[in-house]
């Protein structure tokens, strides 16, 4: 079978064909996409840090962190540079490549900036790739962070335009791609997904891939979500989502961006261990590791290592995620020079 080709072309109803199939057909076209980009046996693995806790302006309806939320999570402010170096040295230890901080903020001031930008250069140092997620950011935000040495910017699509406000009403879809085209025409690698289970159709989760797999360049990370239900957020209560839902999702994203790495992110608590296995098997390649994500559980390092034995997966080191990224250029570039000579 030749190599799939990227596209930034897809309709809604090719997606929507996608996720009609039959579960064995869409898994084995999803394996066979993954194979040809990547080793279906290794996974890369990311640690999660919540920086900047609670008291967020925004309304989003799953988060903890909102203060429009009735959840008493408990704020608290920027951490010390040394507290996060001793978090992502615990991390590198445990074999994650990429270490992410997040901060509950609707958008960064530019002296709160200057302290992330501390942290971005120890993490850096550490030999680990780097990852924030703070918000909406302005250009010279952006160019900030790049100078900085940042490697990944997170801000997720949350959902479909059409789903969207029912989820959120203080900042606009637009609000969210303008975030990206900054970061993107900075060089900052794109990492942006979505949330499942937050009462959406599938014809909202076709639309939400569609609107990421038709950006002039496919994010490079794409996390998935399970929404975890936090009391006292307008989505607790929500019928849960069916797994096989779940994992026809993560198929269709391989599907459609092939050469992003797409991540198994909030939710794995209450993923059992063969719902995993499929979604590895459906192509995800990517996955937070540690006990907490921001503010909710995760499985712990003993759990995954064991998961990990009994299918003979393996940690993606970051020696072999950079060859990785050198040879889906190279084969970006060769592409471009057929097309376009």
């Amino acid at each position: 079978m030749s190599e799939s080709k990227s596209r930034h072309d897809w309709s809604l109803d090719e997606i929507e064909s996608l996720f009609n199939l039959p579960f064995n057909d869409l898994l084995f076209q999803a394996q066979t996409v993954h194979r040809q980009r990547f080793d279906p046996n290794k996974v890369q693995v990311s640690t999660l840090l919540s920086v900047k806790t609670g008291a967020c302006s925004e309304d989003c309806g799953y988060c903890s962190q909102s203060a429009k939320n009735a959840t008493d999570l408990e704020k608290e402010k920027l951490l010390p540079l040394e507290e996060v170096k001793r978090a992502a040295t615990d991390a590198k230890q445990k074999g994650a490549t990429r270490f992410c901080m997040g901060a509950a903020w609707r958008n960064p001031t530019d002296k709160n900036l200057e302290r992330v930008v501390e942290m971005i250069r120890a993490v850096h140092d550490m030999g680990m790739e780097t990852c924030v997620t703070l918000g909406m950011l302005t250009e010279s935000q952006a160019q900030s962070l790049k100078e900085a040495g940042l490697d990944y910017y997170n801000h997720n699509l949350d959902t479909s335009p059409e789903f969207y406000g029912n989820v959120v009403t203080t900042r606009t879809y637009q609000d969210r791609l303008d975030t990206l085209a900054r970061v993107r025409d900075r060089g900052i690698n794109v990492c942006s997904g979505g949330i499942l289970g937050m009462g959406e159709s599938r014809r909202d989760r076709a639309s939400m891939l569609r609107e990421l797999s038709n950006l002039p360049k496919h994010p490079e990370s794409v996390p998935i979500n399970m929404l975890v239900q936090v009391e006292g957020t307008p989505l607790y209560g929500v019928e849960e989502l069916d797994p096989f839902e779940f994992i026809r999702t993560i198929a269709v994203t391989r599907i459609l961006m092939p050469q992003s790495y797409v991540r198994l992110s909030a939710g794995r608590t209450e993923m059992s261990d063969e719902m995993q296995a499929l979604c590895f098997m459906a192509g995800a390649n990517s996955m937070f590791y540690g006990e907490r994500l921001l503010t909710t559980e995760n499985p712990n390092a003993d759990a995954d290592r064991q998961l990990f034995d009994r299918l003979g997966l393996n940690f993606e080191t970051s020696h072999e995620l950079q060859a990785t990224e050198k040879e889906c250029d190279s084969k970006r570039k060769v592409r471009m020079e057929i097309e376009f000579g």
